[in-house]
């Protein structure tokens, strides 16, 4: 019984690593792609949020929120700067909490993709209130409608790839906590 016990957790510490581990690398990868999005600055598609999403669904709450800081902290070690922490930290927690909120409010009247999309949103906003804050000005929200249509079309395609993986995960047996 105890070795059973010792195993699963051997196993569910190698599967938030491996997710951690894919969330820096495309965090690193996506962060040196320049933006493809002309009128909008800066935006990105977000891919590793697809393993936060993916973690939400794969893991109990406390390990997701852990594979979340751990995924940043890492990343900025690797390739960031404090102030890039502090925006990334922003928009992370308020999409992690949004998500999972949702996730736990409406689980049978929202998709992955709508979940997605809420966080892509929730996303920018965390960032755009960060730098309102440094800047000591909210005429930065002023970029929010812009960037709210590239959160949902982003949390669309993150939504999309999710979905996806969630199917070949289950395969795995991998999934710790109930889908729906």
């Amino acid at each position: 019984m105890k070795r059973e016990r010792t195993n699963k957790n051997l196993e569910r510490y190698i599967y938030i690593a491996i997710l951690c581990a894919h969330g820096v690398i495309i965090g690193l990868i996506e962060r040196s792609i320049p933006s493809p999005f002309v009128f909008a600055p800066g935006a990105k598609i977000g891919l590793p949020n697809s393993i936060t999403l993916l973690s939400l669904f794969t893991l109990n709450f406390r390990d997701s929120l852990a594979l979340v800081l751990i995924r940043l902290v890492l990343t900025t070690l690797i390739g960031g700067t404090v102030s890039t922490f502090m925006y990334a930290f922003s928009g992370a927690m308020l999409s992690f909490f949004s998500m999972y909120l949702i996730k736990k409010l409406h689980p049978k009247y929202i998709s992955f993709i709508g979940i997605s999309a809420v966080g892509g949103i929730m996303h920018n906003v965390g960032q755009l209130v960060t730098a309102s804050l440094i800047a000591q000005s909210f005429s930065v929200m002023l970029y929010l409608p812009v960037l709210a249509v590239m959160g949902i079309l982003a949390g669309i395609a993150v939504g999309i790839v999710v979905n996806y993986l969630l199917k070949h995960v289950k395969a795995l047996g991998l999934i710790t906590t109930k889908l729906y």
